[in-house]
């Protein structure tokens, strides 16, 4: 076993190094051989699995170098076999040695020691002399082998069968130059240059064999591919470089040669400035297939020769288009340069090349695209001086050498990646303030001013931008902690405050401000009436808000100033001079207007008068008044600014100086953020929004929040206040100002929060109003389905399928031809539709016959419907002729034909059955040998008996005697002989001859019903049938002998008398086809998106190219077997829990697989599928998204087929049957389209990691890129390598296919250093593989998605919304998809999160982006246009902790630099969401975390503040606004109960309502206070939920949802999950601590242990809520605020609804939260958790030690401002007790402030008890037991005696003993929080243990309150089944119940 590890350590050290592949063969040898081994089994087979595995080097390829060498098909080697094992490990150990000289890699001197080992034991044994002809044989082997399957091969072989013969070629090489070094002629040395040069070109290729020999693939001989590769490789007038080729491995003689390398312009790019391979290859292709898609779109196939000028211009300048903005932002001329002459295409091709290879190899840079820019602007200079500067040019002599292959990655990216890595170091792992580093925003605006071009070119390291050292270290190099001074922030800096509200949303918070003082004032005049404001004294009132106003600017321009403070030696001049005079002019205004009103007062004027004054005489008006207007000229611009937005984008956008300085002052100059104003029709229409949400909003605050609370208000400031009951320390205070701001703080606090819920409001009737113009909905049912099933094919061709010109142009003759045409097409991508659903178990074999529409029906009159649609039409048509007594054939028909669907069965039965039986009738032999075959002659006389019943049957049908001519009566009998005739033919027989046999005795029985007993005249056809016939007697006597019954395995013959079947049948109405809910969702959305409004599809030639990327890190790709039936302690496994949620799927899944053909292992296999593609796994992702491939597969073949083909009928599940010329066409065409990516990022690691989880998902991985040849996986890949001796790590992005059964690395680009630690690991994860996808468009997809079939087919529909004309041409940069949540079913918490996200993907992003404009990106399906953001960072962004929430960020770049986010619902991606209790507390936290760091961040600062004022407001109330108005709920909740407290403990509250004054405004004052209840709860939140059912599921379906959801607790839910938001979103803005929290997406079918849930939601949750018990409390027992009151009731249910969610919600959810033995467990498992000891080491799960400073992380990190405002908020636990002890009875109504010192004294004592008792336990507990036992005794003692005196003397009563524990436990607690804020004081002084004692009794008390509820009712064992059914749906807990119950009885048996 210590063997067995060292080979796995230095295999994977000494593997990572360009090993000669001798070593390899030297293994694979001794493995053929089996000889000389006396090496361990366990050696020689780890070494072998672990070389391949780290190698990528094909078995297959090995072997057969064995077996060519030891075998040759011609001569047979004669040498020892033993000396060449000698030799091969001689060279072994020579070539170890020489790459590691010192024995530092891993494993690698265990390996070296072992090798000289071995050859000291064999010595000169094994030495003997080879033979003279040896090395001339092996010569000659090599030359014939090179000569047949190199130079012959390579007009005859595909590239990857080359690729393995130049891998062999060169291993034999390699063993030729080590058995005889010095015996390889001129000759051989050639060739092995020649196979060395050329091996490259044929290692694996992507996408493009670039260097395919004569056999081309179809994909090269596409001719845009062709002339895309014609145009980069015209590189014939581009002088030449010359490179000095390196030795390679097999060249054995010391020189260097010079050579001339220039294939194409890249290649040409990287030998000027030294670009890797890797990135050259996959550029190569990029560019390639670019020029290829652009190029074809439109253009004509036939006359296709080289790319037009307009592609490459086109390319160009979406390329460039930011390149060129940013020059010309700096007034720096662009060196995008074409002189006269020039070849221009080439130019341009070679600057996009340029850009593509800068951005290939820019690593983290290409998060920072104006560093880009500048790298770019230098090197094409340096293009620009080489092409017409350079002497060469002239003479044609090359240029000079180039500076190394890695020279790019050396010289420019690696010293740009010191500083990013030295900044990110400054982080601290997210602990450290964002203003003490420079995250990768703060680097990229380095380069927004003119200070980059002080870099200089080549970079200089001592340049100001390289601040951290002198020294560049080298790229890999990296230090271990940061050093140098620090360097400021760039422009902005992300300060910890929630300032950052007021100061981004400014003017919101403005406006609010002054219209509550505007109608508070008006509320206040007598009238309380609007109209008030025409009196003049109201009106000069109202006119003080622009005082107001005046302020509020002043403290814009503060915070401007302090919280930009960092970043000001960053600014220019001009920046900070701005700063400076904005304040300056606020702190005027400030002062002059509150000047100018005070002397304006004596000459007040009302709102009319005051116009009118102006009007006339405005030389009289007031100083104020002046001072007012010129105050208002800004705002006047602005809002003429408003009103023509192409103007200010005109000007925003502008770069002339002239126009900058008059902007200057409106905003600072940025690169971003300027001229985002969308068109006047958008504006007006969000404009409208906004006005109509804040009219009803200020109304409804008006009437019901302000003038309700004016009266009370007045009559309380009127009240004088003599006697308080506790200790007042300002008696004095006017107009009872504290009772004043106790009433109204909530109603204020709701004021300013309300419009959130207006919002949701608008939001829901206007989305709702969209949905239903954009036709959603209108098909949701199969009933609306079968109704509307009639126009679907029309609707598929006419949006699914291009149409080309001659289909335009032509008019049909007959409208069912082109009906008929619609349905041909339409049924290969419905039938594969069904055929998908079928695969994923959604619907049985029977329904998906009854689904299919066929797939021929050319020979059938009528149009051929999906039999659902005919279900009993046949069996009813029989009833009906058989009931029919007139002989009126027109009646009879009529009936008929009033169902069409009824006649279209009918007519399709007759056809279909005349077809059948004439083909089994008809013989393939002419008429020749009809005449002399008896059998042939039987098969023609039936034949001909059945053509006359046909022509019988038309004829009268014709003459109108159909009900003369048959007998009506006999039609049931004859359909019974024909269900029969059909069952057999249906029926599988293993005798052929015995099924023909029956077949022929139905046949006989049908025929003579059908001539006895339904025709009238049936004997005269038998009699004279055909003239072929000579007697009479043979007619007779005539019989079936044989027929056709191979017909019946034939599969389309067979779908007919499916089919056929089906209709006589299914005597039942499908109506209910398909059972499966989803399968019906599915087919309901696709069939009703074919009629809502979406682009026409293109030709898949023509369509936009695109990619899908997919981030994967280490979550679950496919279940394995142990995992699904490992049982959890209820019993309970996966497969079990999936079989109860989906039973009818599991069911359909049982008869997929129900072939005996299946062994165990197989059908183990496709259990674990079946249940992974009902996970969130990365295998139901990849699966999902290949429907791409499939769909798009099949559109070009309904494309290039032809209407014949289509017809004719290629089913699409057969598509691969196809000829292969043709589906080697249609892969090449979608090869060119198409890519996917994952990137897995630890792919590396796992594929070399011992851990069985890791091997798991390598080879499920591994599984899958076999399964699917177009995945590709994308990975980070980290090597040890020795550098001048040293062994350091290097790290490359690695791409990779699948192989014939391993993974061939097809691309290796080296980094700069570890990608994922400058930022965010996803972002960083989907940046590296970026570079290795391909296309225009780009769509993002988490690993916890899906897709449909169906929904691939609209792909290229939406791909045009790129191209697609819109108003001011503007084009999208996002175009946003909407998803189905498919996680809804799994539990109630599933349902709920479902339904809330689903509102939110539709409805909710529906009316962002129309009307409102500000939707951005938020993960999962966008796709992106991949060429406008490559060119501007990227798809996200990634600094560390504030792009936590890294996908929205890339939304804000889109916009902030001029890009249009679009939402479209035609068409919908799968997303599984979290299904437990904790995990979505988990995902909630970390969005609430990320929207906490948003409001810290830049971008939401500049988009706040550049949005005008209507789209600003849409922005903040769907972003951070949303959580901040959540918060603020909260806060009203504690503003309320604090308020009420404080009036309650003085005293106030009981004289205010004893004031006889206070009566008559009791009422108003209750109903305004009661307006936070209605907030608080929240449901208004709930109406686009239910909208959004209700418009898709009809409003029937959404109210029964609704009162379900409230059924199952929905409202519980929600409630806890405002405390998630409130609690994580103001702690991460106030102190830090965002972080990615992990939440899993397995499936919660376990229990979670009580300490779980404790450590979990104790300080977001039960600490505030236990606060909110003690507040509700006291508000009971000391108040009497609502005593009788009829809102009472209202009032306190919300807030102890609130409390009640808060504390006990996570028990409800959590599945046998209340089963009586894990109540047991679990309080076990409590107190073990809470009495262990934490330490170094001890995780927060094991110890509460542990977690309790874990708790406190937040505080250790944050900032003097979050220390003070904690202590500041420990404050209020104080009031209790100040207020609750001058109520005690022994207090004796005593208000002295003695009193309350007295109540320190008695906390003093108990605490220094308890401080007494645990010194006493730890100093005297063990040693000294009978002293502490006195010690106890005493204190005890002296407890009682205290009591005692205290109830005796003093009174005490036991009330005032509950009083004093609500009194003395909050101060308790605010003193523990004091503590933790000072602990480092608390830590020097020695007193951190006690108060980490008391905090640990603190844990114990509340942890026991919350227990014991649960304890009670676990007592109830109904308490556990209603909770699981509240849990999951019904058919997991009838399954559950089920399997106790078996269980049971198993268990009575066994004993």
């Amino acid at each position: 076993m210590r063997r067995t590890k060292t080979v796995h350590q230095w295999t994977v050290s000494l593997f990572h190094r360009p090993l000669l592949p001798l070593l390899l063969f030297y293994v694979l040898l001794m493995r053929s051989k089996k000889r000389i081994l006396e090496l361990p089994t366990s050696f020689v087979n780890a070494f072998f699995q672990k070389a391949f595995a780290i190698v990528h080097i094909d078995l297959q390829v090995g072997l057969l170098c064995c077996e060519d060498i030891l075998h040759p098909p011609r001569q047979k080697l004669v040498f020892d076999l033993q000396w060449f094992v000698h030799v091969g490990r001689f060279h072994a150990f020579e070539t170890a040695h020489r790459m590691d000289q010192t024995s530092t890699g891993r494993g690698v001197r265990q390996f070296k020691t072992y090798m000289l080992h071995r050859l000291e034991m064999e010595g000169e044994q094994t030495k003997p002399e080879l033979a003279n002809n040896d090395a001339r044989e092996i010569r000659k082997y090599y030359l014939d082998f090179c000569e047949t399957n190199i130079k012959q091969g390579e007009n005859t072989k595909h590239p990857e069968e080359m690729a393995k013969v130049y891998q062999i070629a060169t291993v034999l090489y390699d063993v030729m130059t080590t058995l005889f070094p010095l015996k390889v002629d001129n000759e051989t040395q050639r060739h092995a240059k020649e196979i060395e040069r050329k091996r490259e070109q044929y290692e694996h290729y992507n996408i493009l064999p670039l260097y395919a020999g004569m056999v081309k693939p179809a994909i090269m001989k596409l001719p845009e591919i062709e002339a895309a590769i014609g145009a980069i490789r015209n590189v014939d007038n581009l002088p030449m470089p010359r490179i000095q080729s390196a030795p390679t491995i097999n060249d054995n003689i010391d020189m260097q040669e010079e050579r001339i390398i220039k294939s194409d312009m890249l290649d040409w790019l990287s030998s000027v400035f030294g670009f890797q391979k890797g990135n050259v290859a996959n550029q190569r292709e990029h560019l390639i297939l670019l020029l290829a898609n652009i190029d074809v779109r439109n253009k004509d196939l036939k006359n296709y020769h080289q790319l037009d000028s307009g592609t490459v211009e086109h390319l160009m300048d979406r390329i460039f288009k930011n390149y060129r903005s940013w020059c010309n932002y700096l007034h720096r001329k662009s060196n995008l340069k074409f002189p006269p002459g020039s070849d221009r295409q080439q130019l341009q091709l070679l600057y996009i090349g340029l850009y593509l290879l800068i951005w290939g190899e820019a690593s983290n840079v290409r998060f920072m695209p104006e560093c880009i820019c500048y790298i770019f602007h230098n090197m094409a200079t340096e293009i620009h001086g080489i092409l017409y500067s350079n002497v060469h040019r002239v003479s044609g002599d090359v240029y000079g050498t180039t500076h190394g292959e890695e020279s790019f990655l050396r010289n420019v990216i690696s010293p740009i990646y010191q500083v990013l890595y030295k900044e990110a170091k400054r982080n601290k792992g997210g602990k450290a303030s964002h203003s003490a580093w420079r995250n990768y925003d703060d680097l990229n605006e380095y380069f927004w001013s003119d200070k980059c071009f002080r870099l200089k070119w080549p970079m200089d390291g001592k340049a100001d931008f390289f601040v951290h050292s002198d020294e560049i270290k080298s790229a890999h190099e990296r230090p271990k902690s940061a050093a140098g001074k620090r360097k400021p922030k760039t422009n902005f800096v992300e300060v910890r405050t929630f300032w950052h509200l007021y100061r981004s949303f400014d003017r919101m918070w403005i406006f609010l401000i002054l219209t509550f003082q505007a109608m508070l004032i008006i509320a206040w005049s007598s009238s309380g009436s609007p109209t008030a404001i025409f009196d003049k004294d109201v009106f000069e009132n109202v006119l003080s808000i622009f005082i107001t106003s005046a302020f509020l600017n002043l403290l814009q321009a503060t915070l401007d100033i302090i919280l930009s403070l960092n970043a000001w030696r960053s600014l220019k001049f001009t920046q900070v001079l701005r700063y400076l005079l904005k304040f300056a002019v606020a702190v005027v205004w400030a002062v002059v207007l509150p000047i100018g009103y005070s002397s304006s007062v004596q000459n007040r004027t009302g709102l009319v008068r005051f116009f009118s004054n102006w009007a006339g005489g405005w030389r009289d008006q007031s100083f104020y008044n002046y001072a007012v207007a010129i105050y208002l000229i800004p705002n006047i611009f602005a809002a003429l600014l408003f009103l023509l937005p192409p103007l200010r984008r005109t000007m925003e956008r502008s770069n002339l100086r002239i126009i900058v300085l008059v902007m200057w002052w409106a905003q600072p100059k940025l690169f971003i953020g300027r001229g985002m104003h969308e068109d006047m029709v958008s504006l007006l229409k969000y404009t409208l929004f906004w006005i109509l949400l804040l009219v009803s909003k200020l109304a409804f605050s008006y009437y019901v929040e302000i003038l309700p609370l004016v009266g009370p208000t007045k009559v309380i400031m009127g009240i004088k206040v003599h006697v308080y009951e506790w200790h007042e320390f300002f008696p004095n205070l006017p107009h009872n100002i504290g009772v004043v701001i106790a009433i109204w703080a909530p109603s204020v606090l709701v004021y300013f929060m309300d419009a959130q819920i207006w919002y949701a409001i608008f939001s829901t009737i206007f989305g709702g109003i969209h949905g239903a113009f954009s036709h959603l909905g209108e098909i949701r049912t199969l009933g609306m389905l079968r109704s509307r099933f009639e126009a679907v094919p029309a609707a598929f061709s006419d949006r699914l399928l291009p149409s080309s010109k001659e289909e335009f142009g032509r008019i049909d003759s007959e409208a069912d031809s082109s009906e008929r045409k619609h349905i041909a097409k339409f049924s290969q991508a419905w039938n594969g539709f069904i055929h998908s659903m079928r695969i994923e178990d959604l619907i049985s074999h029977r329904e998906r016959d009854l689904l299919l529409v066929p797939s021929s029906s050319s020979d059938i009159p009528v149009i051929q419907w999906p039999p659902f649609l005919l279900a009993s039409k046949i069996p009813i048509a029989l009833d009906m002729a058989k009931d029919f007594k007139g002989t009126d054939d027109a009646e009879l028909f009529s009936r008929i034909k009033t169902d069409d669907y009824m006649q279209s069965a009918v007519i399709e039965c007759y056809q279909t059955l005349r077809c059948i039986l004439e083909e089994l009738l008809r013989d393939p032999g002419d008429k020749a040998k009809m005449k002399q075959n008896l059998h042939c002659l039987a098969l023609f006389y039936f034949y001909r008996i059945i053509d006359q019943i046909c022509r019988e049957v038309s004829m009268s049908i014709r003459t109108q005697k159909f009900l003369t001519e048959f007998r009506m009566s006999g039609m049931p009998l004859l359909s019974d002989k024909l269900e029969k005739f059909l069952n057999l033919l249906l029926e599988d027989f293993e005798n052929r001859v015995m099924q023909e046999s029956q077949v022929i005795n139905v046949l006989q029985d049908i025929m003579e019903i059908i001539t006895q007993d339904v025709m009238t005249h049936g004997h005269a056809i038998l009699e004279n049938p055909s003239p072929h016939m000579d007697n009479q007697s043979d007619k007779k006597e005539q019989k079936f002998e044989k027929i056709n019954i191979h017909l019946a395995y034939d599969k389309s013959w067979r779908e007919k008398v499916v089919r056929l079947h089906l209709l006589f049948t299914v005597k039942e109405s499908a109506i209910n086809v398909p059972m499966n809910l989803e399968a019906r969702r599915r087919m309901t959305f696709f069939t009703n998106s074919l009629f809502m409004r979406m682009p026409y599809a293109p030709k898949v030639r023509n369509m936009l190219s695109f990619s899908v990327l997919t981030p994967y890190y280490k979550e679950d790709v496919l279940y394995s077997d142990d995992e699904l039936r490992r049982e959890n302690e209820d019993g309970i496994s996966i497969l079990f829990y999936l079989q109860k949620i989906y039973p009818d799927e599991w069911t359909n899944f049982q008869e997929r697989t129900n072939d005996p053909k299946l062994t165990d292992k197989k059908r183990n296999e496709l259990i674990c599928q079946w249940v992974s593609y009902r996970g969130q796994t990365l295998s139901r992702t990849v699966r999902g998204m290949m429907y791409y491939r499939q769909a798009l597969e099949l559109q070009c073949f309904l494309e290039d087929a032809g209407d014949r083909a289509i017809f004719g009928g290629y089913p699409p599940i057969d598509i691969n049957n196809v000829e292969k010329k043709v589906v080697d066409h249609l892969h090449a065409v979608v090869n060119i389209k198409f890519t996917y990516v994952v990137s897995c990022q630890v792919y590396g690691a796992q594929k070399k990691s011992s851990d069985t989880r890791d091997r798991s998902c390598y080879n499920n991985i591994l599984n899958l890129m076999l399964t699917y040849p177009s995945l590709r996986v994308a990975y980070i890949d980290e090597r040890d390598e020795t550098v001048n001796g040293k062994s350091e790590k290097f790290y490359y992005s690695v791409l990779v296919k699948g192989g014939d059964k391993l993974d061939e690395e097809v691309y290796r680009i080296k980094l700069p250093g570890p990608p994922t630690e400058i930022g965010e690991g996803k972002p960083e994860n989907q940046n590296h593989a970026i570079i290795f996808t391909r296309g225009e468009a780009l769509q993002t997809i988490d690993m916890n998605q899906d897709n449909y079939l169906e929904e691939a087919f609209k792909m290229r529909n939406v791909l045009e919304e790129f191209v697609k004309r819109r108003r001011k041409q503007r084009k999208p940069t996002i175009l946003g998809l909407r998803e189905h949540i498919f996680t809804g079913s799994v539990s109630s918490l599933a349902w709920f999160m479902s339904n809330q996200e689903t509102s939110f993907v539709t409805i909710g992003q529906r009316i962002l982006a129309n009307p409102l404009r500000v939707r951005f990106h938020y993960g999962h399906p966008d796709i992106f246009d991949r060429i406008f953001h490559l060119t501007r960072g990227g798809i996200s962004k990634a600094s560390k902790i504030i792009n936590l929430s890294e996908d929205i960020f890339s939304g804000f770049n889109s916009i902030l630099r001029q890009g249009y986010i679009t939402h479209h619902e035609y068409i919908q991606v799968g997303k599984g969401r979290d299904v437990g209790m904790n995990q979505i507390s988990l995902f909630e936290a970390k969005v609430a975390n990320g929207n906490g760091e948003q409001t810290l961040s830049r971008d939401v600062y500049r988009l706040g503040r550049r949005f005008d004022f209507y789209r600003m407001l849409s922005f903040y109330f769907t972003t951070v606004g949303f959580y901040f108005s959540s918060m603020i709920t909260v806060l009203t909740v504690y503003v309320f109960l604090y308020g009420r407290l404080y009036m309650v403990l003085s005293g106030l509250e009981r004289v205010i309502l004893d004031d006889p004054n206070i009566h008559l405004s009791k009422a108003a004052l209750e109903e305004a206070l009661a307006t936070q209840s209605v907030f608080q709860l929240g449901l208004l939140l709930v109406l686009p939920m239910v909208m959004e059912i209700g418009l898709e599921r009809g409003f029937r379906t959404a109210l029964g949802h609704f009162i379900i959801m409230q059924l199952q607790l929905a409202s519980v839910f929600f409630t806890f999950q405002l405390g998630t938001k409130a609690h994580y979103f103001g702690r991460t803005i106030l102190h830090g601590g965002s972080k990615y929290r992990a939440t899993g997406r397995g499936f919660v079918v376990f229990h979670a242990k009580f300490a779980d849930n404790y450590r979990l939601y104790s300080r977001s949750h039960f600490v505030k809520g236990l606060e909110l018990f003690i507040l509700l409390i006291v508000y009971e027992v000391y108040g009497e605020s609502y005593r009788g009151s009829k809102l009472y009731f209202f009032v306190t249910f919300s807030m102890w609804f609130l409390v009640a969610s808060w504390l006990f919600a996570p028990f409800v959810f959590n599945p046998s939260g209340f089963e009586w033995q894990k109540t047991v467990d679990d309080w076990t498992d409590w107190k073990r958790w809470m009495g262990n000891r934490g330490g170094i080491g001890i995780p927060p799960e094991k110890s509460w030690e542990s977690w309790w400073d874990g708790e406190q992380e937040h505080l250790k990190h944050t900032n003097i401002r979050g220390r003070v405002l904690e202590i500041v908020l420990a404050f209020r636990f104080l009031l209790y007790q100040y207020g609750i002890v001058y109520h005690l009875n022994i207090s004796h109504h005593i208000k002295s402030f003695l009193v309350y010192g007295l109540s320190w004294v008695v906390m003093a004592t108990v605490l220094v008890v308890l401080k007494m008792v645990s010194m006493g336990r730890r100093r005297f507990g063990t040693d000294f037991q009978l002293m502490f036992r006195i010690l106890k005794g005493l204190l005890f003692l002296g407890f009682v005696s205290v009591m005692t005196v205290l109830f005796v003397v003093c009174a005490l009563t036991i009330s005032d003993l509950f009083a004093a524990v609500l009194a003395f436990m909050p101060t308790g607690w605010a003193l523990l929080l004091i503590g933790q804020a000072f602990r480092p004081l608390f830590s020097r002084i020695g007193l951190w243990e006690s108060i980490k004692e008391l905090g640990r009794a603190y844990e114990y008390i509340m942890g026991l309150i919350i227990f014991m509820p649960i304890v009670i009712l676990s007592w109830f064992p109904f308490v556990s089944e209603f909770q699981t059914r509240l849990l999951f749906n019904q058919a997991f807990s009838r399954g559950l119940q089920i399997s106790k119950i078996l269980f049971g009885r198993k268990d009575a048996v066994s004993s």
